[in-house]
């Protein structure tokens, strides 16, 4: 019966590790990506829209890892 424990508290602990990592990536790839395009607008404020456009592009895939981190969490503590 420890055994069986143990994996459940191994599993918890990488949801946790899991989640730590999606959410730092997400955070970094946004940051990433407000840089470009504050870099751009400030260089050629008249593609302001255009670069919006490809900034939120850009937010939404990068975002899109933290929510497969998530899932990948939910996967492993059991909601799933």
């Amino acid at each position: 019966m420890t055994e069986v424990t143990t994996i459940t508290e191994f599993a918890k602990l990488g949801a946790g590790i899991a989640m730590g990592f999606g959410a730092i990536g997400a955070g970094l790839g946004i940051g990433v990506a407000t840089k470009g395009l504050m870099d751009g607008v400030s260089r050629q404020p008249e593609v302001a829209g255009k670069a919006f456009g490809f900034f939120l592009l850009g937010a939404a895939l990068s975002e899109a890892c933290a929510l497969y981190a998530f899932v990948i969490a939910a996967k492993l503590v059991g909601l799933f």
